[in-house]
């Protein structure tokens, strides 16, 4: 062994040993945030997602009512209520703030309670443009908690190699209630909501590849970007912000406020984009990792999901999805479901896996045999009987309900391409029964049996999930299976995916 190979270990030791003497350092609650933990702890808890919080945006301890929304309300007409709501105590802050203080109705008397040492009118004034309305998530935290346990041992480890605190395990209750499958308004993705242009600091987001929706990469991911903070910010309630704001927004909110401590920043930093969900990335994190701890204190008796289970192999040459099937003995549903970040033009045969690519497989999948059809494989016999495959005929018939963009998007191909082939003047003018030619990469999901009437629910499927592999958007579905809530789908569940005979 060469000394440069000798002294490489070392170095490694020195540094991890380092980094975890900064994973011990205990992460801070300050007195004065315990209100708001408080409020995340009941949104958590006690909240559901038919019922709503109106409170103070600022100071969350001051809540001014919780009310139900009926289950069978719209997504406008929720809207409009909560609206309302907030509108209502607006005005009676506004009422307040000019001095009335004798006359009060009953609703004024305990809004000016809740005030309480703080009631002068420019504090009211101030207060009547924070009201805020939120949403409960205690249901959605609950199915977080069941949902973790197929990756918390993994999140821990990988958190524990980087010297990140082991408590930021429970830092996805407050990205995505641990749902994969989870995607933002901005277009951040997976469990640990990455933006694209943050993943790609740390991982494969292409056309091909989103490792964002594997929930190993991504957690890999998560552990890295976090070290990062805190080697930049020197204070963990910091780098834990900065995850939400980025580390130079947390670097300028420190040096405008002259302190590192996380409370007046909180309280008092007024950056441009330090927004509501920034300044309560840190409390509500705090609030999660209490719940995560003791879930049967809130929840009773949950039992997580088993830890997900598997093996790995790096392909060494670029491989199509049906070769691994044969090769490997694995139905395409199992390699979609243990490998997420492929995305649709794989399974749909109009890409190849990439080389180098790690391939996640049921424990017991990979052995020698099966390891070996699979290198014996030939690329290039593989491609060209893909072809000759693509040269027989397929069609689809147009069922109730269905959109040519639906159709393309389940055919793995594109609407224009579909009007273009079946010589469609207008791309939304098809009709019930019509029998449409499937381009030539599209026809071996036909071969797989493709439009399918019903969908069986799988193990961490999400709504919003099914529709983007089906075709079927998620109105359709909720309308074709008269759901009420879209978080309501359980394993095993027979979803509709078309209308039956006769409309009904």
């Amino acid at each position: 062994m060469s000394p440069a190979r000798a002294v490489i270990p070392v170095l490694l030791l020195t540094f991890t040993g380092g980094l975890q003497a900064l994973a011990d350092e205990a992460l801070p609650r300050p007195a004065g945030l315990e209100p708001d933990i408080g409020f995340w702890r009941q949104v958590f808890t006690e909240v559901s997602s038919t019922q709503v919080v109106v409170h103070d945006n600022r100071y969350l301890g001051v809540v001014y009512e919780k009310f139900d929304i009926p289950a069978s309300a719209t997504d406008s007409s929720r809207r409009r209520m909560m609206d309302a709501a907030a509108a209502r105590y607006e005005g009676i802050l506004k009422a307040l703030a000019t001095g009335k203080r004798t006359g009060l109705s009953a609703e004024e008397a305990r809004v000016l309670a809740l005030w309480s040492g703080r009631a002068d009118n420019d504090s009211l004034r101030a207060a009547a443009g924070r009201v805020r309305t939120q949403q409960g998530l205690a249901d959605r935290f609950q199915q977080g908690v069941v949902r973790a346990g197929r990756w918390k041992d993994h999140i821990q480890l990988n958190l524990r190699e980087a010297g990140v605190p082991e408590s930021l395990a429970a830092l996805p209750h407050v990205e995505s209630s641990f749902d994969p499958e989870a995607r933002s308004f901005v277009g951040a993705a997976g469990l640990w909501q990455f933006t694209a242009g943050t993943g790609r600091n740390y991982m494969r987001i292409d056309q091909v590849v989103d490792e964002r929706r594997d929930p190993f990469r991504s957690s890999e991911a998560a552990a890295r970007l976090l070290r990062s903070n805190y080697l930049a910010l020197q204070s963990w309630p910091l780098a834990i912000t900065a995850y939400n704001h980025g580390a130079g927004g947390m670097r300028r909110a420190v040096r405008e406020m002259g302190t590192t401590d996380i409370e007046p920043i909180v309280r008092n930093y007024g950056g441009p984009s330090f927004g509501f969900a920034s300044r309560n990335f840190y409390v509500s994190f705090l609030a999660a990792d209490e719940v995560d701890r003791n879930p049967r204190k809130f929840f009773g008796n949950l039992q997580p999901e088993p830890p997900e289970r598997g093996t790995t192999i790096v392909l060494a040459d670029h491989v199509r999805a049906d070769t691994l099937e044969r090769s490997l003995g694995v139905s395409r549903e199992t390699l979609q479901t243990y490998n997420p970040a492929l995305l649709s033009p794989v399974w749909s045969g109009r890409r190849e896996v990439p080389r180098g690519f790690t391939l996640r497989l049921p424990e017991g999948a990979a052995d020698a045999k099966t390891v070996a059809r699979l290198a014996a494989a030939d690329p290039e016999a593989e491609r060209e009987r893909a072809r000759k495959a693509a040269l027989s005929t397929a069609t689809h018939r147009v069922r109730s309900g269905e959109t040519l963009s639906g159709i393309a998007q389940r055919y793995g191909t594109s609407s224009s391409r579909l009007a273009a082939l079946n010589s469609l003047s207008k791309k939304n003018l098809i009709r019930v029964g019509q029998v449409l030619k499937l381009p030539g990469d599209a026809r071996a999901a036909a071969g797989r049996g493709g439009s399918p009437s019903t969908y069986v629910v799988r193990r961490g499927d999400s709504l919003g999930s099914i529709a983007r592999r089906t075709g079927v958007t998620q109105r359709q579905l909720m309308a074709l299976n008269s759901l009420d809530n879209p978080h309501r789908i359980y394993p095993g569940q027979r979803l509709r995916l078309t209308a039956a005979p006769g409309g009904g």
